[in-house]
């Protein structure tokens, strides 16, 4: 498949973006940087003599792993979330679509400013109450958003996901070398591996991720897709969006305030800012399983915590899906 690659020299991008009438009038590019690690996608940052803009463009691999498959239209189901999303509350909490380019998987957005994802929280092991309060509000109005007839199912990135989440780091075989990552790390796995109750309360989690559901969700609402400068927060990165259920997006959000702050503080204050129901049994397995995979699956987060801590973290997270 043969679509404009946004990696091309800065002329070829000028002549691009000016062709498709992009730019502004004497607008030049003057810089292309990245403006972090992309972990699905290519992401630069276009300087201009005039501004400065955000170009995003999906590849048929996730971009941290290329040798993992990836569907391509999920810039696609990120396009239309944005679009979907005409909720002024939280309007000041998103980027601005500037322009899109279907036929080359390829979103123009406003550019936040040198912002921060709040991976941080992990090394400062905290996140504060005004935060999780602010990600709260934004998630239920993107949860009470009435999305349009048609919204992209998103189930082939949603297969692959439920590999990652429900599947592979539940597998005692799975190719990932654990000791790789931290010594000891493998056989502190194994018992979790081998406990078929836990295997069959993941299974049903699993099938219900991959069921149509009636609520937008973000799909991967955690600190890598949380942008802060200053006092302001962004979320940005829904690819994973899709019509499901929302203790889904609640349970990871809260599985990553857990690891974060490594106490339990934060469950009863998502729970208490939350303004719709929910069922809090089923958010906390969500939860569970979502600490679970991020400490014993391939997506790794950068969460310097010891052995100990993480078995902790691991019966904690099995308590909270076999209560």
């Amino acid at each position: 498949m043969v679509f404009f690659d946004i990696h091309s020299q800065i002329n070829e991008l000028q002549d691009y973006l000016t062709n498709k009438s992009w730019l502004l009038p004497e607008e030049q590019i003057d810089t292309i940087t990245k403006p972090g690690d992309g972990n699905m996608n290519v992401v630069l940052r276009v300087q201009t003599n005039q501004r400065s803009f955000i170009l995003k463009q999906s590849r048929p691999f996730v971009q941290k792993y290329q040798e993992i498959e990836a569907p391509l239209d999920r810039i696609a189901v990120e396009h239309q979330f944005y679009t979907t999303i005409q909720n002024d509350a939280i309007a000041q909490h998103l980027p601005a679509i500037l322009n899109y380019s279907s036929e080359d998987y390829l979103m123009m957005l406003q550019d936040l400013g040198h912002c921060e994802d709040m991976t941080y929280t992990y090394d400062q092991r905290s996140i504060s109450n005004t935060a999780i309060e602010i990600l709260v509000k934004v998630l239920a109005a993107i949860h009470q958003t009435k999305a349009p007839i048609g919204f992209p199912t998103n189930l082939a990135l949603r297969k692959l996901n439920h590999q990652h989440i429900f599947v592979l780091p539940f597998l005692e075989d799975n190719g990932f070398q654990l000791d790789d990552i931290q010594k000891g790390l493998q056989q502190l796995s194994l018992p979790y591996k081998k406990d078929s109750v836990l295997a069959g309360k993941v299974t049903e989690v699993g099938n219900n991720y991959l069921s149509n559901g009636s609520v937008l969700l973000h799909g991967d609402y955690y600190p890598g897709s949380w942008m802060t400068e200053r006092d302001q927060l962004y979320v940005i990165d829904p690819e994973f969006s899709f019509m499901g259920f929302a203790e889904f997006d609640l349970g990871v959000m809260i599985a990553h305030a857990v690891m974060a702050s490594m106490n339990k503080s934060p469950i009863d204050l998502v729970f208490e800012k939350y303004p719709l129901t929910i069922d809090q049994t089923l958010t906390k397995q969500v939860a569970g399983i979502e600490i679970m995979r991020r400490l014993i699956g391939l997506a790794q987060l950068p969460l310097k915590r010891t052995l100990e801590e993480k078995h902790y973290l691991l019966r904690l997270a099995h308590k909270m899906i076999l209560p």
